[in-house]
């Protein structure tokens, strides 16, 4: 019989699949120390948790690298420092970096203000707007970055096309997977070269850990590590144990994810108070089509927008009993959240209604609660707005 590639949850739970040795633990250990012996005269690196080689570290990279598909990944200390490692791994002063207009506002923030007093120049474009990737590519340009599925209209962006243009050009293409994770979407087979997740979302998937993650080509990620170790960015042993811990249930937890997610965005889109769902799983997102032929499914991530807006989301907030008011998302928990407030506060409301955010959206991230119990406390919330 021929050998079969591992799939993405065998590889999740077992990683290199090295056999272990009689009473080796099943669970590994947590290596909770800041430093390690070294031996007399040798020239190997040293091992000190601030380097990231803490064998926790290693271990939980290793097994994000073999799910990207990645030569090589590193964790650090939150998604904002893989973000901002992540392009000055790859930009220098004096270097120009191209990025989507639909991105994280904290990672707008960084863009606008931090990149500038690196001298890194920042341009933004609507990927609606396909002509003004090459009408405002510089001789400078070096990178492209883009977030797919976008927070928090879900929008999904075409990698593929936008790999051709960073090869031709010469530059590196960043892509922000967090909602996705490797088991919907995986940016370096459509050509991406450097992927980005904040693992406190789903990799995790139990809203008790700060992280970040890099994957892609080695010589990246261990550009990467050389700002890490300056930067004080390292993932502490601890919370790299228990993303491991996360991973192995990843596959599990994105089915039911995927599967809730298309359950109550379909249930959402057929209520009067409510007037638009954003889903790519649902035929009436604009990028439906494209997101049914590249990802493996839509996740829990549901926007939708309130008839009434603003007052008729704070009463629709105030009546739930189940769902729990709280920014972040990708936990066995379900959360709402209002962007206005968190991810696009910096926003005013007129250029938050033209990015397609008015007052009145809610961004729900669904858990893995029973469907018809998240529905009714829906239901409870719609009938008092």
């Amino acid at each position: 019989m021929p050998h079969r590639t591992s799939g993405r949850s065998t590889l999740a739970i077992h990683g290199d699949q090295t056999a272990r040795a009689v009473r080796e633990p099943v669970s590994p250990p947590i290596y909770q120390s800041s430093t390690f012996v070294s031996p007399f005269g040798a020239q190997d690196e040293v091992l000190y948790t601030r380097y990231g080689n803490n064998p926790n570290q290693l271990r939980v990279a290793e097994r994000l690298a073999r799910l990207e598909g990645a030569e090589a990944a590193i964790f650090v200390a939150s998604g904002m420092g893989a973000t901002a490692l992540a392009h000055l791994a790859v930009l220098n002063p004096g270097d120009h970096l191209l990025s989507s207009d639909w991105i994280y506002g904290g990672t707008r923030r960084l863009f606008r203000e931090e990149f500038a007093r690196f001298g890194i120049e920042v341009s933004f474009v609507n990927p609606d707007r396909r002509r003004e990737w090459r009408s405002k590519l510089r001789k400078n340009t070096r990178a492209i970055f883009v977030e797919t599925p976008t927070n928090p209209l879900m929008r999904v962006l075409d990698v593929e096309w936008l790999a051709v243009l960073a090869e031709a050009e010469g530059i590196a293409l960043l892509v922000d997977s967090t909602f996705a994770t490797p088991m919907n979407y995986r940016p370096l087979e459509h050509g991406a070269d450097v992927v980005i997740h904040s693992a406190t979302k789903y990799l995790n998937g139990h809203s008790d850990v700060i992280a970040g993650a890099v994957a892609g080509a080695a010589p990246v990620v261990e550009e990467v590590r050389e700002r890490m170790k300056l930067w004080g960015q390292a993932l502490d042993p601890h919370a790299a144990w228990l993303i491991e811990r996360g991973l192995k249930t990843l596959g599990v937890r994105m089915d039911r994810h995927n599967q809730t997610g298309l359950a109550v965005a379909t249930w959402l889109e057929r209520q009067a108070k409510v007037r638009r769902v954003h889903y790519p799983g649902l035929a009436s997102h604009p990028d439906h089509g494209l997101a049914a032929a590249v990802l493996d499914g839509f996740s829990g991530m549901v926007g939708l927008e309130l008839v009434g807006g603003a007052r008729a989301a704070g009463r629709c907030l105030r009546a739930l009993r189940l769902i729990t008011h709280a920014p972040s998302l990708g936990g066995v928990e379900t959360l709402v959240s209002e962007p206005r407030f968190t991810s696009h506060a910096a926003l005013t409301p007129d250029e938050r209604t033209a990015a397609g955010i008015p007052d009145g959206f809610l961004r729900l991230s669904l858990g893995l609660e029973d469907p018809e119990d998240l529905i009714q406390d829906l239901a409870r919330g719609l009938a008092a707005a």
